[in-house]
């Protein structure tokens, strides 16, 4: 028999062998004082974010005419962006909801912070449309409620449907979120210090949580229900999305095959955020122990999988318009590959088809650094792939007189960085307020304890007798 603190003199420490006391420790004590890095990070988030505000409203004092959205591209980088992070919205669902269904476990320390990014990524997509508008104070025209003004939406169109799908995915997701943080927030309650800040707001947070068999009854029963009704949600948002292209006759546009399309790009880039966002977490709390290499082969494998739908889904559209013999669509893949916009589709293509052949190989899977350098350039391509779909077949449309071309100015470019500077700034503020990696399923995936010698208190390691 040897205790945990005597095997760890011998080797590295492995998430089996520590206590429970000790995720306690490790997780929060990312929850501490921010170091310079952090204020750093936050501090170029909030400069974005100042960039995003500032972009915005010189287009509502000046006009939606400082972007460069024209006839007949009226639609560009605002619903491109749109679209991009409804998809990087995707995975958190997915890891949470659908895997925990299927009792993977390996989801278990990657969850949270998937979870966190759905619900930041909503927040972020839910701009665009206002922006979009132009006119944002006229945005309640939209909403289906009995007015004076005898104007409603037409329920037939899919932009209407979007109102539904994302604000529903919005609701659920926040709600299935938050539930799954109560447990962590009780134990960051009990480890902050008593009558301060920190301690009553996790209090209040808490919902007077204490642990009890009949509290984890009633926690497990709404987690699976909140599960189950979550993961209906995967398929049909995207899905959604994808009609507000699907159900026009735009070329390039009118196919079937963009619902499934869609919800596998959605998945395919989310999993590549969720990489993105835990490398760099893990690399600086020393999180090692909890985000191994196991966890990112899995996600690799995920994004493998969904790559080659993807890239199957740009063959079969290739291959489509060829065969159909209708002159237009042949015309639009045509162009998206030599025309105007060539530059787009090749960085799509390259980004979505090539690079990520490479996590075949599992040499490249289990490189952390190898693994953060391509899921970059996924969600760039992915950005991309919504761009060449958008732009180019509204600048290629059917009647040659037409035609145009867009190109994006310094205000929709400053909104763009924006945006990304509003989902970093958001998620920032979360890895310091909230625990990160989900303690109580962590300690669900240890061992149990032969016996338990002795427990410091405050929550440290618990010395524990172990086999061996």
């Amino acid at each position: 028999m040897a205790t945990v603190t005597e095997r760890e003199r011998g080797k590295a420490t492995h998430p089996d062998l520590r206590s429970y006391g000790q995720v306690n420790v490790d997780i929060l004590k990312i929850l501490g004082p921010p170091g310079k890095g952090w204020w750093f990070l936050f501090g170029l988030a909030s400069a974005g974010v100042g960039l995003l505000f500032f972009s915005w409203g010189n287009q509502i004092i000046n006009g939606i005419g400082l972007s460069g959205l024209n006839s007949p591209v009226g639609w560009g980088v605002y619903i491109t962006t749109f679209v991009f992070w409804v998809g990087i919205a995707h995975s958190g669902t997915l890891i949470s909801a659908i895997l925990y269904l299927f009792r993977a476990k390996w989801r278990q320390s990657i969850y949270r912070a998937a979870e966190a990014m759905t619900v930041f990524a909503v927040m972020t997509a839910g701009l665009f449309p206002l922006i979009h508008l132009g006119r944002a104070w006229h945005a309640y025209w939209l909403f289906p409620y009995p007015n004076e003004r005898m104007l409603w939406p037409n329920f037939r169109s899919p932009l209407v449907w979007d109102v539904f799908a994302v604000s529903t995915y919005f609701t659920v997701s926040s709600l299935f979120f938050f539930l799954g943080l109560i447990p962590d927030i009780a134990a960051a309650r009990d480890h902050a210090p008593q009558g301060g800040f920190r301690h009553r707001f996790y209090t209040l947070l808490s919902f007077g949580w204490r642990g009890t068999d009949r509290q984890w009854h009633h926690f497990g029963h709404a987690y699976l229900y909140l599960a189950a009704l979550a993961t209906p949600l995967v398929l049909s948002v995207h899905s959604v999305v994808s009609w507000d292209f699907a159900m026009s006759i735009v070329p390039g546009w009118h196919a079937t095959i963009f619902a499934p399309y869609f919800v596998a790009g959605a998945i395919f880039s989310g999993v590549a955020m969720v990489i993105t966002l835990m490398v760099p977490l893990r690399k600086a709390f020393g999180l090692q122990n909890y985000l191994t290499t196991k966890h990112f082969d899995a996600m690799a494998k995920l994004c493998l999988v969904t790559g080659l739908i993807v890239f199957y889904a740009y063959l079969t559209e290739f291959f489509m318009a060829w065969y159909s013999g209708e002159e237009v669509e042949r015309t639009t893949f045509w162009n998206r590959l030599f025309g105007n916009y060539w530059w787009a589709s090749w960085i799509m293509l390259t980004c979505n088809g090539i690079i990520p052949i490479l996590l075949w190989f599992k040499r490249v899977r289990h490189s952390i650094a190898a693994l953060f350098v391509i899921s970059i350039f996924i969600n760039i391509g992915m950005w991309f792939e919504r761009f060449t779909i958008i732009v180019v077949s509204l600048s290629h449309e059917y009647m040659p007189f037409a035609w145009g071309t867009y190109r994006p100015s310094l205000t929709e470019m400053g909104i763009l960085v924006g945006s990304f500077s509003w989902f970093f700034f958001w998620f920032l503020l979360f890895i310091r307020l909230l625990p990160p990696v989900a303690i109580q399923e962590i300690k669900e995936v240890l061992p149990t304890p032969t016996r338990r010698t002795s427990h410091e208190s405050g929550g440290s390691r618990a010395h524990a007798e172990v086999p061996g």
